[in-house]
């Protein structure tokens, strides 16, 4: 059964949302597998030191996106699928680009340095 352990929450975005990123992130490193069980709300809840309905707002999102799927009393289980795991690729590499160019431009670097950092650091 997977655990939240390791997750650490932030202030900067609300704990529901964190707490779905990070299952997105596991699943897009590996780290959890299609059919793998997740813990109940209530034991996540105790595992992060959340109110339970936090939890329960984030197991719906995953479960809205489809990628978290509940069978009544059976507990609820990471569903993946190749289609599903290219969106979330997706979904991750555009939100740490769009953030990486937003904080880039707000120092105002422009285009040819910023190609040429990533290029000087790309193999470090």
């Amino acid at each position: 059964m997977y655990h939240f352990h390791e997750l650490k929450l932030s202030s900067k975005q609300p704990v529901y949302i964190q707490i779905a990123l990070y299952v997105k992130r596991q699943i897009l490193l590996g780290a959890v597998e299609s059919g793998e069980r997740l813990p109940s709300r209530r034991d996540v809840a105790v595992q992060l030191n959340v109110n339970p309905n936090t939890v329960q707002k984030a197991y719906k999102l995953m479960e809205d996106e489809g990628y978290v799927r509940t069978m009544g009393n059976q507990g609820s289980v990471i569903y993946t699928d190749e289609q599903l795991i290219s969106r979330i690729e997706e979904e991750l590499t555009s939100e740490l680009v769009q953030d990486f160019i937003a904080s880039v431009k707000e120092i105002r670097l422009n285009y040819r340095n910023v190609i040429e950092l990533i290029s000087k650091h790309w193999d470090e």
